[in-house]
């Protein structure tokens, strides 16, 4: 909702959008101890539970068995998925990329690893340079956390509604190599269109809820096979939620 916010004004008077998706390599596994600490420092974190977290970080080992066989290796970053205090750890590292000194033309968007760079401008060569600009910021910012993101993986996007014949095709770099420009664009789910339209990813939600129901058809007729509870179950947790994951932003 915060993207689709930023970009449908601009959008709507013709103005032009780039939507930079990248990629953190290795995501939570590549989370920078001293990074953390450093966070916790900034946040004024009381003196215990500081050091208790200094505890947490050392002598921490990984251990893989197999068979008879075991190997160990001493592990030096990284915040455990699904531990109690992950999230906190990589949040604490994390926050000062979304605070850095970005123009007034660019709004960041976080989601655990999952981040996403708009850029507004007047033309779309302004958008460009603004957008390598910021990239490069953020890619000093990844080096200096012992952290990178992934150029490969990474997306941009060049969103606009203007029928005016001019450039679209962008040249955006990240770590010094050229980031991928793409016509539509997956963020936590949601597909982004370059005219800010969700046709394509109503399409999919809607096939994707046939084809599960033509699944449960074959296993239910009137006089055999699943019961009504059963098929409530399985529609209020299985068809529900996809019909409506997203909703509020692409009506």
């Amino acid at each position: 909702m915060e993207a689709r916010q930023y970009i449908e004004p601009q959008s709507e008077r013709g103005g032009v959008v780039i939507m930079a998706s990248l990629d953190v390599k290795g995501a939570l596994d590549s989370a920078w101890w001293p990074a953390i600490l450093k966070g916790l420092r900034d946040a004024n974190c009381p003196r215990k539970r500081y050091h208790l977290t200094q505890d947490y970080f050392k002598e921490r080992t990984a251990i893989i068995t197999i068979n008879s066989f075991s190997m160990n290796k001493n592990i030096n970053r990284g915040c455990p998925q699904r531990s109690c205090c992950g999230p906190g750890y990589w949040n604490k590292q994390y926050n000062p990329l979304l605070n850095r000194n970005y123009t007034i033309h660019t709004n960041v968007v976080a989601f655990v690893d999952n981040l996403i760079v708009i850029i507004k401008a007047e033309s779309v060569g302004e958008a460009e340079n603004i957008a390598n600009v910021e990239l490069n910021k953020i890619a000093a910012w990844a080096k200096d956390k012992k952290n990178r993101f992934n150029e490969k993986k990474s997306k941009v996007m060049l969103m606009t509604r203007r029928k005016r014949k001019e450039q679209k095709v962008v040249a955006i770099y990240l770590n010094n190599k050229p980031v991928p420009q793409v016509h539509r664009l997956k963020y936590l789910g949601i597909i982004f269109e370059s005219k800010l339209t969700f046709k394509r990813y109503i399409n999919y939600m809607a096939d994707k809820s046939t084809k599960l129901i033509f699944s449960l058809s074959k296993a239910t007729k009137l006089n055999w096979g699943l019961n009504y509870k059963a098929l409530k179950s399985i529609y209020l947790g299985g068809i529900l939620p996809l019909l409506l994951n997203g909703a509020p932003v692409s009506i």
